[in-house]
């Protein structure tokens, strides 16, 4: 009977170590995000942020869990653990691919939504001073106007278009043409902007995710067949 490959066996062992010490880091640094008033205040996280951070720390957890059934199953050579590592991980994928779909067949439907949520936010500013002073900080660092409407987002608010005007040091600039002395780019585009220059890089990220749960699937379902085998 063939034995069991040691160099897979280790393979094995390392890969799901490294996944664990990171499903560690994104659990702790999450938690940490939520209970210091400290990070909250550093990262500026309020509380429409925090479901976000539950979120890392659901992530983080599956990943520990993973990590450990993975080593633990390598180690022990423990068939339960090596199929509980498996299956857990293609769950994983099959989810990536459907959410995938999704985004690709609901795309009018999300795009609604991120609008309707935009059109929340210029509502905002009008009733919220904390939201307001936050936002024509990102109008300065970015040089935009308005959330959807440019100046029209800022009428019937304490502070009347004064995010749309222009820093001395961009009149004139492409950013603020000099006849005009405000921002013609909308906040809308700004964000929207940066998710379409940085989708490559979301894309790659997503790909080498894939890749590396492949690969896992493929080294836990070996080592389980040649311990069947064995």
């Amino acid at each position: 009977m063939a034995g069991v490959s040691s160099c897979m066996k280790y393979s094995m062992f390392i890969f799901n170590f490294i996944f664990w010490v990171c499903g560690c880091i994104i659990l702790g640094v999450s938690i940490w995000m939520r209970v210091s008033k400290s990070a909250q205040e550093e990262f500026k996280i309020d509380d429409s942020l925090f479901s976000g951070v539950y979120l890392l720390i659901a992530v983080g957890s599956i990943i520990m869990v993973l990590g450990f059934l993975g080593c633990c199953g390598a180690m022990k050579e423990s068939q339960c653990m090596l199929l509980l590592f498996f299956i857990g991980l293609l769950l994983i994928l099959l989810l990536q691919v459907v959410a995938g779909i999704l985004g690709a067949v609901y795309k009018p439907e999300v795009e609604s939504a991120i609008n309707t949520t935009i059109q929340e936010q210029v509502n905002q500013l009008k009733t919220d001073e904390t939201f307001r002073a936050q936002f024509l900080e990102f109008e300065k660092e970015n040089k935009c106007c308005g959330l959807i409407n440019r100046e029209k987002d800022w009428q019937g608010t304490p502070n009347s278009k004064d995010g749309c005007t222009c820093l001395s040091e961009d009149v004139g600039t492409s950013a603020c043409p000099s006849d005009k002395n405000k921002y013609t780019k909308s906040c809308r585009m700004v964000v929207v902007d940066f998710f379409k220059n940085h989708l490559i890089i979301l894309m790659g990220i997503a790909f080498g995710l894939a890749f590396i749960e492949v690969l896992g699937l493929v080294f836990s379902m070996s080592l389980y067949c040649q311990i069947q085998r064995k």
